[in-house]
């Protein structure tokens, strides 16, 4: 059962996410947070699996939240539901260590399996977000590049470059004919030579670093 705890100042929208949860079997909510002091007054009474987080809330936002509570609590996953599509606040929220960002107007069930996912620990990222951040035109690094890219072997970059496309294990290993196994081999030692804790960090850096072909 995954203990959903939900962050958002209105108490429509909390109530319909609510009303759609109930109905998943694996779901649970088990906390509602109306600010940013809110939530981290109650994340250390409820310790939830995941938090469903808004960016626009009283207090402290949703970004510096993120970043407080993962600060405390690193195993509990952070999944940004938002109506901001802006690349700043996507930025700062994955450097803030959120396992996903999706957008509000994402079909109801959408969130119910990015819910799932990050649960898994696998990262999510709206569409609209990754192709807007792919395109997006990048600062050089601020530190000499060193060719991370050539600590990785050429799989390596393979199944990175897959990670940036959202895929999930299974997805990469069918795509390059390995083993799930393989693949979480590949992830693990990717995170370890970028420096990275997460799959969303992954894309963030990928990109900024120039270590993936860009559009």
């Amino acid at each position: 059962m995954i203990k959903l705890m939900l962050v958002d100042d209105h108490a429509v929208l909390r109530d319909g996410l609510k009303n759609i949860l109930d109905l998943e079997p694996d779901i649970k909510v088990v906390g509602e947070a109306v600010s940013g002091l809110d939530a981290l007054a109650k994340v250390p009474e409820i310790m939830p699996d995941v938090i469903l987080m808004d960016i626009n809330i009283p207090d402290k936002n949703g970004i510096e939240v993120t970043g407080l509570i993962k600060k405390d609590y690193p195993s509990i996953k952070i999944l940004i539901l938002t109506m901001f599509d802006h690349d700043e606040y996507f930025m700062s929220a994955i450097r803030e260590g959120a396992d996903g960002y999706l957008l509000k107007d994402a079909p109801s069930q959408h969130v119910v399996e990015a819910i799932r996912s990050v649960a898994r620990g696998q990262s999510v990222i709206a569409p609209s977000m990754t192709k807007k951040f792919l395109s997006f035109n990048q600062q050089p690094p601020e530190q000499p590049k060193e060719k991370k890219d050539e600590m990785l072997t050429e799989r390596e970059k393979e199944v990175l470059l897959c990670l940036v496309q959202g895929m999930n294990n299974k997805e990469i290993a069918q795509a390059l004919f390995i083993s799930d196994k393989t693949v979480k081999i590949h992830v693990s030692k990717i995170f370890k030579k970028l420096d990275v804790k997460s799959r969303s960090q992954v894309v963030i850096y990928a990109v900024q670093n120039q270590l993936i072909p860009l559009p």
